[in-house]
């Protein structure tokens, strides 16, 4: 069901309809609510009635990275052909969109319909789920891309924060490693705009640097690359095992339709995750000052460099002794085959932050995905593991609705 509708970052209203209407027949002993967020967006909030506030958010999201619409991902795949619907093949299921987050989201949801299962008949705590709209990262700076305009990131789950009851715990659903997290890092965009004096194509001389910004765009990404090395390598071997990263993921410059022109501005668009204690404007100004640098030796000696910021959110850390993180790492040793793995320098960010920002304690952990050999745009998973996760999340939310047993 959740593979069969499309649910871009903002526009998710449809699949959770369909979502929703699905359910109420489908699982009728839990409460289905849609929750409009945007124009477009939207939230499924399904709910285990019971005493007082959420023991336990289950919490996913609805969005996936690539938007599902061939032609609007292509920029990024490469090709804008149909990927092709959801296959099930012996133990593997593949389809677009399941590491983020329709395998592990589908595993949420069933591990809190086990979980009704289990506690019917039993006084327990009030349990939820949320598969959230504008759960994957977006920028809201401006872009050439007409198709751009996005609500902000995790709008669906500050969206569920605003009007609903605080959880006490929050466990993140969301492919990963073969272990229990506690941390997450931050993340947010940088970017970076280098301008020089536009030109035309016919006369190359007439632009600066000759030939225009963009014949020089190796030596920008170059400089940037360097300042990447530097910021990751400060940022390994941290405690809390958190690590950075520095992701170059858009370049461009000019207009497709008019290329006999030669632009005065290359613009790059850098993702960042930061470690706690980062600030994302003062990174920002500190990559600017090192291509400034870097450039004074080059042919664009005399153009100008900024760097605008835009933080998404920060990183944060939840206790060892965390209810959610002692009742996850018990349902771990429960129901998975092996310990979990220490994950050194982990750069992964979700919704998580969002609620450990509001001072509830957060975990994660999920299935892990790999892209399908013959179409990385398509993720694979095994059925066995998703089970084995669907039984890991039941059982925490147990352990949280009745903790008096």
């Amino acid at each position: 069901m959740l593979a069969a509708t499309p649910a871009p970052h903002g526009a998710e209203r449809a699949a959770a309809e369909a979502l929703v209407a699905w359910g109420r027949t489908a699982i009728p002993g839990l409460d289905w609510s849609v929750t409009p967020v945007g124009a477009a967006g939207a939230n499924v909030v399904v709910t285990l009635p019971g005493d007082g506030a959420p023991a336990l958010l289950l919490a996913s999201h609805l969005d996936t990275s690539l938007s599902g619409l061939p032609g609007e991902d292509a920029p990024v795949t490469g090709r804008a052909d149909d990927p092709g619907p959801l296959r099930v093949d012996g133990d593997e299921v593949s389809g677009p969109g399941l590491g983020v987050a329709r395998g592990p989201a589908a595993a949420a949801l069933t591990g809190l319909a086990l979980a009704a299962g289990r506690l019917a008949g039993r006084p327990h705590r009030t349990l939820q789920l949320l598969l959230a709209g504008s759960g994957t990262h977006r920028s809201a700076l401006p872009s050439p891309l007409p198709s751009s305009v996005h609500p902000s990131s995790s709008a669906g789950a500050l969206a569920h924060l605003a009007a609903h009851p605080r959880p006490d715990a929050v466990l993140v659903a969301k492919a990963g490693p073969a272990t229990v997290l506690r941390a997450e890092p931050g993340a947010g965009y940088l970017r970076l705009t280098v301008t020089g004096r536009m030109g035309a194509a016919l006369a190359p001389a007439s632009a600066d640097p000759v030939g225009g910004v963009l014949v020089h765009a190796g030596t920008v990404l170059e400089a940037v690359g360097r300042w990447r090395v530097g910021f990751r390598d400060a940022r390994r071997g941290r405690a809390d095992s958190l690590g950075g990263e520095l992701g170059l993921g858009a370049l461009s410059g000019g207009r497709p339709d008019k290329p006999d022109l030669l632009p005065a501005a290359l613009d790059l668009r850098v993702y960042a995750v930061t470690v706690p204690g980062d600030d994302l404007a003062a990174l920002g100004q500190d990559l600017a000052a090192a291509v400034r640098a870097e450039l004074a030796r080059t042919p664009l000696a005399g153009c100008t460099v900024e760097v605008t910021a835009e933080p998404l959110h920060p990183a944060g850390v939840t206790a060892a002794g965390a209810p959610v993180v002692r009742a996850a790492e018990a349902a771990w040793a429960r129901h998975r085959p092996a310990p979990p793995v220490a994950v050194p320098d982990w750069t992964g960010s979700t919704d998580g932050v969002v609620f450990r920002a509001a001072g509830i304690d957060t975990a994660r952990t999920g299935p892990a995905a790999s892209p399908d050999p013959a179409d990385p745009r398509r993720d694979r998973l095994s059925l066995a593991e998703l089970r084995s996760f669907a039984e890991l999340y039941a059982h925490v939310a147990v352990t949280l609705a009745t903790p008096e047993a």
